[in-house]
């Protein structure tokens, strides 16, 4: 589930963000200063971080600059004033967005969904582009797959699902993880789609051997790529 912060010292801006963050579906933690928030951010994991300006101990603009230094967790800064020098600055510290008040809480949700959806995006082609894994080759530039040097003719999603899982070997993705991944924060399917792509992607990779390598079913979990070692 996406976990958003919302940090805003106006409580009923955050009443009404929170109640939308969650018929979106996210989970949401609400604190009502830049000290706060810091503290949030410190102990626990977001996906995206709601932000005001002008909040008491510290403002915005400050819990932005200690964010940076150690995330890049996305910020959506929120402020009163829409002054253009204000905007620069947010922006050119790190802020990935920025919203003037008053807003619709319905754009201000489309703005989540957006940075969601480019940041996921931006995941798989962030990661180098060509990945070896004994006899398997995938380069997500050119959306080519080979399997002793055989062209695996899978579709742009089959691709990105296997680059994602194969370039974290080992590491259990749920169901949830990979369709917010893959199809974005907004898409509105179910798992299913999930088990549907990886069924397909498997029938095609099963076409060729490979004994030391395999996607593996993690029981009502969801999947991982498993390197098989030499006995």
């Amino acid at each position: 589930m996406t976990k958003i912060l919302i940090a805003d010292d106006n409580r009923q801006i955050t009443s009404i963000l929170e109640e939308y963050s969650k018929k979106e579906g996210y989970e949401t933690v609400v604190v009502y200063d830049g000290l706060q928030a810091m503290e949030k951010i410190r102990s626990n994991s977001f996906d995206i971080v709601l932000l005001d300006v002008m909040m008491p101990k510290m403002d915005g603009f400050e819990v932005v600059r200690e964010i940076r230094k150690a995330s890049d967790i996305p910020v959506i800064m929120i402020t009163a004033r829409g002054e253009d020098f204000e905007r620069i600055m947010g922006l050119d510290i790190g802020a990935d967005d920025y919203i003037v008040k008053p807003f619709s809480p319905q754009e201000v949700m489309a703005r989540v969904r957006a940075v969601l959806r480019r940041l996921s995006k931006e995941t798989i082609k962030q990661k180098k582009s060509l990945l070896q894994i004994d006899n398997l080759v995938i380069d997500i530039d050119d959306y080519i797959v080979t399997i002793n040097s055989n062209k695996v003719m899978l579709t742009k999603k089959e691709l990105e699902l296997l680059w994602t899982l194969a370039s974290s070997i080992g590491k259990v993705f749920t169901r949830d993880n990979l369709l917010n991944i893959l199809w974005g924060y907004d898409y509105y399917g179910d798992t299913r789609t999930v088990d549907t792509h990886v069924k397909r992607l498997r029938a095609k990779l099963n076409e060729y051997p490979h004994d030391k390598w395999d996607v593996i079913t993690i029981w009502a979990v969801g999947y991982k790529f498993e390197e098989k070692n030499e006995k």
